[in-house]
C-alpha cells in the first residue's frame, strides 16, 4: 500500500502503482501536459493473455500512457456469488503489466471507490435487462457504476474491453452514448486457449477433469454457427441443437441466438447475429459467445474453421 500520494513500484516490476484518485489525476495530468494520449484497460485482476491483448490493442490505437485498473468490484457481485473467492494476485499481475510496458496501475481499495455514504448507482434498461440482467440482478448497475467512476477518475481518450463479455460491452456502449461520456471505446476479440476455451480468470476454479470438459461449451456454440451458415433460420431449432451438444456435466444456464445490439431474440435474420451462452461446470460459471456476420449468413461463408 502507499501512504499519502506517493506512488510505489514493486521490486519485480517497473510499473508504478497508485491507490488514490488524487494520484491518478496527477499522473494523467502530467501525461497530458507531455502530449500523451491516455488509454484505460479496466480489469478485476488475475490477469491472463486476454487482458494483455487489450493492452496491446490500446497501444496499437495510439495511446502512449496506458492505465490498467485492478479492482474486484463488490457491487457487481450477487450475495451468493464469488466476490470473496475471486482470485487476486497483484504481484503476478504487476509482472505481466511490466512485460507490456504499462505506464500506471490503479489498484484502489473498496473504500476509495465507495466511500462512506456513497449511494448513487447507474442503472440501465433495454440491453441490460435480458440474459445476464435476469440471472444476475443488479450486476450491470454495479458494472456501469464502476466503469463510469473509472472514466471520471482517469478521463481516458480510449477505453478497451473484451468481447467475451459481450453483453457488458453493449451495456457500456449504451451508457457512453446515452450519457455523452467523452471516451472512444474499443472492443478486443475473445482470446482462447489452444482447445478453444475462452480465457477467463475464473477458469482457475476448474478441476483437471472439468478443464477437459469445458471446451465443449465452445463447441456447442460452433454447432449453432455451423447450422446458421448452412441455411438453418429456425432460431429455436438452432438453440436446441446447441443445447443438445452440451455433454453431461455441463449445466445449462442459457444458449441463445440474439440481436447483438439488444440481446433479445432477433426480429430480422438478415443481419449480424450473436450466439451467446452461459453454463455451469462444477462451481464455475462460464460465459462465451460467437458472432455470425450478415455477410457470412448471406454467402454461407466457410472462411472460418467449421470443423
Amino acid at each position: 500500500m502507499t501512504s499519502g500520494t506517493a506512488t510505489t513500484k514493486t521490486a519485480r516490476s517497473s510499473v508504478p502503482v497508485v491507490r488514490t484518485r488524487l494520484e491518478v489525476e496527477r499522473a494523467v495530468t502530467q501525461a497530458r501536459q507531455d502530449g500523451r494520449a491516455v488509454g484505460l484497460v479496466p480489469t478485476m485482476g488475475f490477469l491472463h493473455e486476454g487482458h494483455l491483448s487489450l493492452i496491446d490493442l490500446a497501444r496499437s490505437a495510439g495511446t502512449d500512457f496506458i492505465v490498467v485498473s485492478i479492482f474486484v468490484n463488490p457491487t457487481q457481485f450477487g450475495p451468493s456469488e464469488d466476490f470473496e473467492k475471486y482470485p487476486r494476485q497483484e504481484a503476478r499481475d504487476l509482472e505481466l503489466l511490466g512485460s507490456r510496458g504499462v505506464e500506471l496501475l490503479f489498484a484502489p481499495n473498496p473504500e476509495t471507490m465507495y466511500p462512506a455514504g456513497n449511494v448513487t448507482r447507474v442503472t440501465l434498461q433495454g440491453v441490460a435487462e435480458p440474459l445476464e440482467g435476469v440471472r444476475r440482478p443488479g450486476h450491470f448497475a454495479g458494472v456501469a457504476t464502476i466503469v463510469l467512476k473509472l472514466f471520471n477518475i482517469v478521463r481516458p481518450d480510449i477505453a478497451v474491453f473484451g468481447e467475451k463479455d459481450a453483453q457488458q460491452c453493449a451495456v457500456i456502449q449504451r451508457m457512453v452514448r446515452d450519457l455523452d461520456v467523452p471516451v472512444r471505446l474499443l472492443f478486443g476479440p475473445t482470446q482462447r486457449e489452444a482447445d478453444g476455451l475462452a480465457m477467463s480468470s475464473r477458469n482457475s476454479y476448474l478441476t483437471a477433469e472439468e478443464r477437459t470438459t469445458a471446451p465443449k461449451f465452445q463447441l456447442a456454440l460452433q454447432q449453432g454457427r455451423r447450422a446458421l451458415l448452412m441455411g438453418n433460420r429456425d432460431v429455436s431449432a438452432v438453440e436446441r441443437l446447441m443445447q443438445e451438444a452440451l455433454p453431461d456435466g455441463i449445466e445449462l444456464d442459457y444458449l441463445q441466438v440474439v440481436d447483438p445490439e439488444t440481446f433479445l431474440p432477433p426480429r430480422d435474420l438478415d443481419r449480424d447475429l450473436l450466439l451467446v451462452g452461459a453454463v455451469r461446470l462444477g462451481r464455475t460459471r462460464l460465459i462465451d459467445n460467437i458472432r455470425v456476420s450478415r455477410a457470412e449468413l448471406v454467402s454461407g461463408s466457410t472462411s472460418r474453421d467449421l470443423s
